[in-house]
């Protein structure tokens, strides 16, 4: 599976990385906004190997204005906008959501503001925008720019119904071979790394991964939210997942930890009630 360069930053992006619906009044250019086209422009594979296409759409003044740019009015000011698209495959949206939340880092460590949306946005609208084509999806997109120092009503509203502050605690989220949970001592080297994954976001911050360390090895599960499979037309917790996987291993790699994702599905025992296998991290001397 692809793996993305190491970035010993990239702990501090992931820790710093709030969501911003509301933008100030100025635009991204000069350095900054070179950067972030190369960013957008040269994505990897994801690690399932589908491929992701990512682009900048520009927003006019009078749709900052108005926040009418097919988001149903929750992002303000923003100038542009990220989107991508992707193949409907059998993992195709986790590669989208490894692929664009490394771009979402990107972003954040530019200084940009970002903010997933994945079910208040106009899909069509920005499908058009992409060219998509009939196999093609668009999962997710995303506001940039530079955040306003005081969020809009709209945006403290959101941050507040999603519980966007809050996580899970790691007794919920990190076990060992017999089921029982991890504790941050036990998971040692990789205490920091499960921590970045706890805190990735996730739609409507349900946090649906679920992570069991066996041996040297990390195995990866979906735990869905009930009724939460197709609630806005796309499967948005296996996006999240793919998030999960892009905050484990570049987090691993900033530590110097070394080892990729592979297929351990066959060697795993046997999970919990609900619980459904995604991927593993397979260590390397």
């Amino acid at each position: 599976m692809n793996a993305i360069a190491s970035d010993p930053k990239i702990i501090h992006v992931i820790e710093r990385r709030v969501s911003w619906r509301s933008y100030a009044d100025r635009p991204v250019t000069g350095a900054v906004r070179a950067e972030l086209e190369s960013t957008i422009d040269s994505p990897p594979a994801g690690p399932f190997g589908s491929s992701v296409r990512l682009a900048l759409i520009e927003a006019s003044a009078a749709q900052r204005k108005t926040a009418k740019l097919g988001t149903y009015g929750v992002v303000k000011g923003a100038p542009l906008f990220m989107a991508g698209v992707v193949g409907e495959t059998a993992h195709g949206l986790e590669d989208f959501g490894y692929v664009f939340q490394w771009a979402v880092l990107g972003a954040t460590e530019l200084g940009l503001g970002t903010c997933w949306l994945g079910g208040t946005f106009k899909r069509e609208s920005f499908g058009r925008a992409l060219g998509a084509g009939e196999d093609e999806v668009v999962p997710a997109v995303s506001p940039v720019g530079y955040p306003r120092r005081r969020r809009t009503a709209v945006d403290r509203v959101f941050r507040w119904a999603a519980g966007s502050k809050k996580r899970k605690p790691w007794s919920e989220l990190f076990f060992d071979e017999a089921q029982q949970p991890l504790s941050p001592a036990a998971a040692a080297p990789f205490d920091k790394v499960l921590d970045m994954v706890r805190l990735g976001p996730s739609a409507s911050n349900k946090q649906p991964w679920r992570v069991v360390r066996a041996g040297d090895d990390f195995h990866l599960y979906l735990l869905r939210s009930p009724g939460y499979r197709r609630r806005f037309g796309v499967d948005l917790q296996r996006i999240d997942m793919g998030i999960a996987m892009c905050h484990f291993e570049r987090s691993a790699q900033a530590l110097g930890l070394a080892g990729g994702w592979g297929d351990r599905a066959t060697g795993v025992g046997t999970a919990p009630e609900g619980w459904r296998y995604v991927a593993s991290w397979v260590a390397s001397a």
